[in-house]
């Protein structure tokens, strides 16, 4: 499977089961992670085998079930971390779908002050996504039309890899479900000749997050069908730094 289709088949699962990760997954995992690290300027960590971040009151009510592993993602404080910590944070949730593993995202329903404390001193602490073995597969949340996301100046007609992005975009997992982003097909083109995609926040929260995820998304989606842009606003994708 690639990211791909990863992104196709991701759906977030709250309840696990008691099987541990195999040292091949962890292995792997681990991989991802040090090269998303480094290329993201972030200290994500794979917490495995350690049930009392998720064994809360808190986390019954939000039908977190036997979460035994989770993802924290932390990093340098900087205007831009929060956005990293999404992007390169869904690498690794679909990196986990691609090895038959189910995530879901937290922002809150989790020990904050346990999982802080496995920080280093000058590190932020952004969010966490649980992840493990699941009989439940997920199921698919509804979606925004490709209208309310999108902003195409009039008279204009984008070629069908942005479709594709947008298409990619909206499977990704955002703060309550909230989709609240938008994504611009831009008239001008980058001093390379290519053409330019923005992309934009509504707000809402972890709406910086929920950016990064959907970025990556859209990367994803437009690079299957062919596609290569720049972003309006700078941003560099990482894409062909993991072949894809």
């Amino acid at each position: 499977m690639d990211f791909h289709g990863a992104l196709e088949e991701r759906h977030s699962v709250r309840s696990y089961t008691a099987s541990p990760l195999t040292a091949e997954e962890r292995s792997l995992l681990g991989q991802e992670i040090a090269q998303s690290n480094e290329a993201g300027n972030l200290h994500m960590r794979l917490v495995v085998d350690e049930p009392e971040a998720f064994g809360s009151l808190l986390a019954h009510y939000g039908k977190f079930r036997d979460v035994q592993n989770y993802l924290v993602l932390a990093g340098t404080p900087a205007p831009s971390l929060e956005q990293r910590c999404g992007y390169f944070g869904e690498r690794i949730v679909l990196t986990a779908q691609k090895l038959g593993l189910r995530t879901c995202w937290a922002g809150g329903t989790f020990k904050r002050r346990l999982v802080k404390r496995m920080l280093d001193t000058d590190d932020r602490f952004v969010l966490v996504c649980a992840l493990g073995h699941s009989a439940d597969q997920g199921h698919p949340h509804r979606s925004k039309d490709k209208e309310a996301v999108t902003s195409i100046p009039e008279g204009t007609e984008p070629p069908a890899w942005f479709d594709e992005g947008v298409t990619a975009a909206l499977l990704a997992p955002t703060s309550l479900n909230q989709q609240s982003f938008s994504i611009g097909w831009c008239e001008k083109s980058s001093p390379d000749g290519l053409p330019l995609v923005s992309l934009r926040s509504k707000g809402g929260p972890f709406s910086a997050v929920d950016l990064g995820i959907v970025r990556l998304h859209f990367e994803i989606g437009a690079a299957a069908a062919g596609g290569r842009f720049a972003w309006e606003d700078g941003w560099t994708s990482f894409l062909p730094e993991y072949g894809l």
